[in-house]
């Protein structure tokens, strides 16, 4: 599997990782989802180099230029509720791709412990697209295995690129063990060391979903 860690760049990616896990500016949530949002559409900008192409003529007042543009059938598939503002800086990019959304999240069922629990999906027919699966963090790497399991009911990919920004090391190793790594990439913004025993991300940023739209009962 391959794992694109754009964070080891110098880029202003880095500025908006920054923003987003500053406790004080994460206050507001008008600039979290903002800076989420373009944190989608860098990804979306890299992963861009990685789609088939080909020269198509585009026809101009003038004359006729010969234009090398994507050809891959898009999917954008999203873990609600926290992954909607990268969705969106994903979607500004590509702009023709249809869209997918599931919920999954944690159900605990003693102490730390917990399964994934899936209570709605939504997808097109995914055979012969290349999805792209985006998803705020990626703490134990269980809701993406199982959130990627249940895309497949609708279908087999082509290729699939997985987005999370932050990343956990164990997450990281997770997916390269439990996903086909012939089929898949990992973009990610950071990877970080340490999981509490509640399994989150240290030094992470929170609950993205509680950030970027409040807190849940």
């Amino acid at each position: 599997m391959e794992i694109y860690n754009l964070g080891n760049s110098n880029t202003v990616l880095n500025h908006f990782i920054s923003q987003m896990r500053d406790k004080d500016i994460q206050k507001d949530r008008l600039r979290f989802r903002k800076n989420l949002e373009r944190v989608g559409e860098i990804f979306a900008y890299e992963i861009s180099k990685k789609l088939r192409y080909s020269q198509k003529q585009t026809v101009t007042p003038l004359g006729i230029a010969n234009v090398s543009t994507p050809d891959d059938n898009l999917v954008i598939a999203t873990i609600l509720r926290a992954g909607l503002p990268l969705h969106q800086g994903i979607l500004n990019f590509f702009d023709n791709a249809q869209s997918a959304f599931v919920a999954a999240y944690r159900k605990y069922d003693k102490g730390d412990d917990f399964h994934i629990n899936i209570e709605y999906a939504s997808s097109p027919d995914l055979t012969g697209k290349t999805l792209i699966l985006a998803d705020t963090m990626l703490a134990t790497g269980a809701s993406l295995e199982v959130t990627y399991n249940r895309l497949l009911e609708d279908g087999e990919p082509d290729y699939t690129h997985i987005v999370c920004p932050i990343s956990s090391f164990y997450a990281v190793e997770y997916i390269k063990k439990h996903l086909p790594g012939d089929k898949v990439s990992l973009w990610v913004a950071a990877i970080d060391e340490e999981l509490t025993s509640h399994s989150y991300i240290v030094p992470g940023l929170g609950d993205a979903g509680d950030l970027a739209y409040g807190e849940k009962i």
